[in-house]
């Protein structure tokens, strides 16, 4: 039984994978609620839904980022909890998740993901069957540019501050909820087919306010330790 976290976005999907059968949740933090306070109890109804127990799991998948900087750690410490009681581990991006949730409601290629990057940027990266550029960080108002005439998906929350520099060819599939639970678990099984990884690295994409506010109390961490490792 594999479980699956994205804990990325105020939105947090889980599931639990068992050969054909799968058990999932997508739950909306509330106001003065955060991953911290709901996965737990989230991953405990599944678990009882599908009459399993942690002593079940036999591998965890996590997204590793870029995404906020504290759900996304709560959803890598979780991982990392399971790696250390000894189970294998197994971790994707934002990118490749959101990629193959567009494939699973039937969008083919090629598109860009646009995440919130904070402070007036964009993490992008364009797909076609699979990454066509590396990811990386920009000001919202250089993305007509990169960009172009094709289609492009960003979250819901983020939609409109892209809307604002590309007005066109926005994705929206009919029910991004269902397509992003079946991209999680489509990935989660792919990526559980390779090498584990441990331990899992967040990917960040960028520094933290802090890092940003006193680059000198900062300036003796590694490029992985600022931004995490590219994927």
């Amino acid at each position: 039984m594999l479980l699956a976290l994205d804990t990325t976005t105020e939105i947090l999907h889980l599931a639990l994978i068992q050969g054909d059968r799968v058990w999932a949740r997508r739950v909306l933090s509330g106001v003065g609620r955060g991953h911290s306070e709901l996965l737990i109890p989230a991953l405990n109804e599944v678990m009882a839904e599908a009459g399993a127990a942690p002593r079940d799991l036999s591998g965890v998948a996590a997204c590793l980022g870029p995404g906020g900087f504290t759900s996304l750690r709560i959803g890598v410490a979780t991982a990392e909890g399971f790696g250390l009681a000894g189970l294998p581990t197994w971790g994707f991006s934002a990118f490749a998740l959101r990629a193959e949730a567009l494939v699973q409601a039937g969008v083919t290629g090629p598109f860009w993901i646009l995440l919130d990057g904070q402070r007036s940027e964009a993490f992008h990266q364009r797909w076609e069957a699979g990454p066509r550029t590396a990811a990386a960080k920009h000001p919202l108002t250089t993305l007509p540019g990169r960009v172009g005439d094709e289609d492009w998906w960003a979250p819901e929350a983020f939609a409109p501050r892209v809307e604002a520099v590309l007005p066109a060819h926005r994705l929206t599939p009919a029910n991004e909820g269902a397509a992003t639970l079946a991209g999680l678990v489509a990935l989660a099984r792919r990526v559980s087919q390779g090498p584990p990884e441990a331990p899992l690295v967040p990917f960040y994409l960028r520094e933290t306010d802090a890092e940003v506010n006193f680059p000198l109390a900062a300036s003796h961490l590694s490029e992985a330790l600022r931004k995490g490792v590219a994927r």
